[in-house]
């Protein structure tokens, strides 16, 4: 039976170094989820669940179109994702003054709690993923990275 755990890198790493930049950018993103969310299952966490939560502990109280925004996500599946967590008792949505349009996510005591359990998670993940890696190379990757992501932008 073949590990599923293990991403297929076509089956040599070789190829990596020579495949676009693109696709090794996603390649490690999808591991990397792929690893936190095997860590976040053990608090029943998704990680469209971790990706919200991971916004409300740096600005709570945002309204959900604001929370796209952040997110990257549209509105509705933003609504949805809410919902959810709202049922699980990690948010809560409520009206601020007399505008009954624009609803406010605000994180529960249990959605503040889950910062302390899950950011090691990530941590550890980060960690894992970075091993062996210098923080020369690191400072230089995450430079890299930042340029690309401004080239984009400057493009879209």
């Amino acid at each position: 039976m073949a590990d599923d755990s293990k991403i297929n890198l076509y089956n040599s790493q070789d190829f990596l170094i020579d495949d676009r930049i693109a696709h090794v950018i996603k390649d490690v993103t999808h591991i990397m989820v792929r690893s936190l969310q095997k860590k976040l299952n053990d608090y029943d966490v998704p990680f469209s669940h971790w990706a919200i939560l991971r916004i409300l502990w740096k600005q709570d109280g945002m309204s959900q179109r604001e929370l796209s925004t952040k997110a990257g996500v549209m509105e509705p599946t933003t609504a949805n994702i809410v919902q959810q967590m709202e049922v699980k008792g990690h948010i809560t949505r409520r009206y601020l003054g007399s505008n009954k349009r624009k609803r406010h996510v605000f994180l529960t005591k249990q959605g503040k709690h889950l910062e302390h359990q899950l950011v090691p998670l990530a941590e550890d993940v980060n960690k894992i993923a970075t091993r062996g890696i210098s923080k020369k190379e690191l400072k230089l990757l995450r430079s890299t990275m930042i340029k690309m992501i401004k080239n984009l932008d400057d493009k879209s």
